[in-house]
This record gives structure tokens, C-alpha cells and sequence, in this order.
């Protein structure tokens, strides 16, 4: 026959039955299992409501003295649908702000966004390796490092296309510019970076992918004739790997913003449109990453001031070369191709401890090696490349 089966239910009927007969009660619970506190109160509820009170019951309390009103509900609702791309903690602190006092905590507002179906989670992106001009150096104060693309294009309602250029402050988050340009050419974005350094100053550093025109796949170094204007003006070089979009994560995070409040909307063709976007980003929505707080109140302009156009760098003590149009120096009488995004620009030659060898300067970067004897040039690349070791050394 059948082993019987048995359930919660009935488990607590055979015990409470037995209970009120036996002697030896705390025996009875060590036969089933139970504490003594548990037992006891099982066996109280049967004699106050019979085998019914032996049924499973909701442990939920009958009132809740911490619990949100419903006016409060409704108010945080009303904001993530004024903000449905704002996070828990930006609704949180637009609320508090909202009403001059202490707001509901954050796991409050989390499960009150997850009920209404207004939060999605984040997917976690993995994290890849190789390429150049990349340190992974991070800013740790306002202007240290700007962050630069073109968001992806769309059309916006009447029919015009959308590719505006962003410009934004890695630490503050501060979109220093927000401009739809007539090309991407590196002239017109240059004329837009004139302005940009005459309002806010010169960084430290401008983080880019390696799209044009901020970087060339084919070039030394993926210098173009915009980026070696940056390197001229004193402001170095990070790029982002290829293949890993998270390394310039925060901006691409940014993007997702436009894509959400302007791109689904098919808003950006005028002008006024962008600037009134970049002002509340800049101005009203709060940041987790800041403490709550909004780029404008974070940013300040950077000490480091634009002197207008230069006309050429000059290397004190060392060998300076004109870089021809076609991106050739002349030394010796011999011609060397070095690159033609540098043409117009002078590069310094510094002798090394190897007779023959000289390191070539543009800047504070060096781009490579010249080998006298063979009047040949050897980018950096090429030459961390030849000097790594490699996998069978390495192991």
C-alpha cells in the first residue's frame, strides 16, 4: 500500500489532538520537531479556534504605522512619469526637494516604481582588453578629462536629421555642448571646439572613441588633424578601445539620455530645443554619482585658458623639423614619412643612448623612433609591439 501523506495541516492537527491529552509536553514537541514556544502556540490556538485555527495565516501586520499614504504614492508615480528615464534616486530627491522635508526612503520608492511596472534593470557589460592611447585614467576634478562624440543620428519631425555633437565633463557630468553641426568634417568641429575652449577654458585630457574625426584607424596613433590640434594646444589624448564602448561608458550612458528624451520624441532639429535640454541637465536633474546634487552646481571652468589659434610648438634643446603637407620631415637631405595628420606642425628630434636612434616629440607625445643610419621612422606601436614578449616568454 501507499506510504500516507501527509501536509502542514495535518501535521499540526495530530500534534495539537495529542497535546491536550499527554503529560509530557515538551517531549511530544521533540518528537515533531518543534520548539517549545511554537508548540505551546499551537496548541493555544486550537483550543481558542479549533482544528480551523490549524490553517496557514498571513503574517502580515494588521496595520503598518510607517507606510505610505496614498497622496504619497500617487506624487512619486507623477514624477517618474514626468521623468520616466530618472532613476529611484533622482525621483527621490526631486521629491524631497519638491516638498521641503524628509522623503520616503529609497527602497521605498524602488518598490513602489517596481509595482507600477516604471523600472527596468541594468544589464552589466563585460570588459575587454587592447588598444591605443588608452591608460584608463578617470577624472577625479572638474576639467581633467572631457568626453567627446557624435550621438547616432535620427530624424526629427520635420524630416531633418539629427547628429548633434556632446561635448560633457567627465567628473560633473557637465554637458559642455549640445550642438546639431552641418557635417562632421574636422574644420567645422574644430570652429565648434574654438568656442567650447573660449567659454570653459582647456582640459587636461579629451576621452573619444576612434571614429573620425577624432581618431584614424589607419593613422600613427590614430592621430588626426583635430586630435594632433588638441596634443598641440597641451591637452593629451584618451581613447577608448575598440570594441569597448564602456570605456567611455558614462558618456555613452548620456547618449542613452538624448536617445530616450529627444530621439523617441524626434526633437533636436532646432537649436533652442537642444540648448533648453542641455540647461535642465545641467541645471535640475540630480545625479547619484554627485550625492544628488546637478552639474552646474559641481562644474567650474577651467584655469587653463585659450590663448586662440597656435601657430606652431617649439622644443627647447631639442632638434626641430617642419612636418611637410605631405606629412613628410626632411633630415639630412633625406625625406621621412611621419604623418600627414601633422603637416604644418613641427615635431622634436631627441637623441637616445643608441647612436643613430632619435625619438620623435609632437608635444608631450612621443610618436615613435627615426633609425639614422636606414633614414626610416618607427611609430611607438611598432615598437612596444617588437618589445613585448611574447605568449611562450610571457608563460
Amino acid at each position: 500500500m501507499p506510504w500516507k501523506q501527509t501536509n502542514a495541516m495535518n501535521q499540526r492537527s495530530e500534534f495539537v489532538l495529542r497535546a491536550v491529552a499527554t503529560d509530557n509536553f515538551r517531549k511530544l514537541c521533540r518528537e515533531y520537531g518543534i520548539s517549545f514556544k511554537t508548540g505551546y502556540k499551537w496548541k493555544q490556538r486550537f483550543l481558542a479556534e479549533g482544528l480551523a485555527g490549524m490553517a496557514e495565516q498571513s503574517r502580515r501586520p494588521e496595520q503598518s504605522p510607517g507606510g505610505l499614504d496614498e497622496a504619497v504614492v500617487c506624487e512619486i508615480i507623477r514624477l517618474k512619469q514626468a521623468h520616466p528615464n530618472w532613476g529611484p534616486r533622482k525621483i527621490r530627491e526631486l521629491y524631497a526637494r519638491a516638498h521641503e522635508r524628509q522623503a520616503p526612503s529609497e527602497s521605498s520608492f524602488k518598490r513602489i516604481l517596481e509595482r507600477a511596472g516604471l523600472v527596468e534593470k541594468r544589464r552589466l557589460r563585460s570588459r575587454e582588453q587592447s588598444g591605443r592611447l588608452y591608460t584608463g585614467r578617470r577624472a577625479s576634478a572638474p576639467n581633467e578629462v572631457w568626453t567627446v562624440d557624435f550621438k547616432g543620428w535620427w530624424h526629427g519631425a520635420q524630416g531633418g536629421r539629427c547628429e548633434p555633437l556632446t561635448v560633457r565633463d567627465e567628473f560633473s557630468r557637465y554637458v559642455l555642448e549640445l550642438r546639431r553641426l552641418e557635417n562632421a568634417k574636422t574644420a567645422t568641429v574644430r570652429a565648434c571646439f574654438e568656442k567650447i575652449f573660449e567659454r570653459y577654458g582647456l582640459p587636461a585630457a579629451i576621452r573619444s572613441d576612434n571614429g573620425a574625426p577624432f581618431a584614424s584607424v589607419h593613422g600613427l596613433l590614430g592621430l588626426t588633424r583635430l586630435s594632433a590640434w588638441w596634443l598641440a594646444l597641451g591637452i593629451d589624448l584618451e581613447r577608448g578601445r575598440p570594441g569597448c564602448p564602456q570605456d567611455n561608458g558614462g558618456h555613452e550612458r548620456f547618449h542613452l539620455d538624448i536617445a530616450r528624451e529627444l530621439e523617441r520624441a524626434r526633437l533636436g532639429e532646432e537649436k533652442s530645443v537642444l540648448d533648453l535640454w542641455r540647461q535642465s541637465f545641467n541645471e535640475e536633474r540630480p545625479h547619484e554619482a554627485l550625492h544628488m546634487r546637478c552639474p552646474a552646481e559641481v562644474y567650474g571652468k577651467s584655469s587653463r585658458k585659450y590663448s586662440g589659434p597656435l601657430q606652431d610648438l617649439s622644443y627647447p634643446g631639442l632638434r626641430t623639423l617642419r612636418v611637410t603637407n605631405a606629412g613628410c620631415i626632411c633630415l639630412r637631405g633625406a625625406w621621412i614619412f611621419i604623418s600627414s595628420a601633422l603637416s604644418g606642425w613641427s615635431v622634436g628630434l631627441e637623441p637616445t643612448s643608441c647612436e643613430g636612434l632619435w625619438n620623435v616629440w609632437f608635444g608631450r607625445l612621443c610618436l615613435g623612433q627615426i633609425d639614422a643610419q636606414r633614414m626610416s621612422f618607427k611609430s611607438a606601436e611598432a615598437i612596444v609591439l617588437e618589445t613585448a614578449p611574447t605568449p611562450q616568454e610571457a608563460a
